[in-house]
């Protein structure tokens, strides 16, 4: 049994009040870079960039991230499997990095990105944002930007929809 617990006027009003939050922490997005994990990740960072560039006139970059390769809970055959598509092409080095994530829960994902993004060079600032923390932390990772809190019981699972890839932007809660 699934339980919506946002639809897509609360996404966008948590998108929203996210980007005004950078703004405001950053002084602007002078020398800004958004990452987006992918998959969902990687759409809700072009959704705040372009949430951005309106609030600040000012166009930012939106990287996406495959952190496939770096994730500790798959085998080496996997790893040597998985391709990352980062682009290395784009030098990180004294920006400040926001990393964009749909759902934050052991930490573990945000701990492959991290090591994927210092492999790509020394940026001066790395700062978290995601649509939804659920809590249960693995790891000493905590979010910058959070679009909802939301205590959860380790039998749930959050999903995010985005309308990019499932037709619809929404967040639900089920039981495993």
């Amino acid at each position: 049994m699934s339980k919506q617990i946002m639809d897509e006027a609360g996404i966008r009003r948590a998108l929203t009040r996210m980007s005004y939050e950078i703004v405001e922490r950053n002084q602007g997005t002078e020398n800004l870079v958004l990452i987006g994990i992918k998959t969902r990740g990687w759409y809700l960072a072009q959704r705040i960039g372009d949430r951005l560039a309106k609030i600040e006139d000012r166009k930012l970059p939106v990287l996406s991230l495959d952190i496939s390769a770096y994730r500790d809970d798959l085998s080496q055959e996997e790893k040597a499997k998985a391709i990352a598509s980062f682009d290395t092409s784009f030098d990180l080095t004294g920006k400040t990095v926001i990393l964009v994530d749909d759902v934050l829960y052991t930490g573990r994902t945000i701990r492959a990105a991290l090591d994927a993004i210092m492999d790509q060079g020394r940026p001066s600032k790395i700062a978290l944002a995601v649509l939804i923390d659920r809590g249960h932390r693995e790891l000493p990772i905590r979010p910058d930007f959070i679009g909802k809190n939301i205590p959860t019981s380790a039998k749930e699972d959050v999903q995010v929809r985005v309308s990019e890839i499932d037709g619809a932007d929404a967040v639900q809660i089920s039981e495993d």
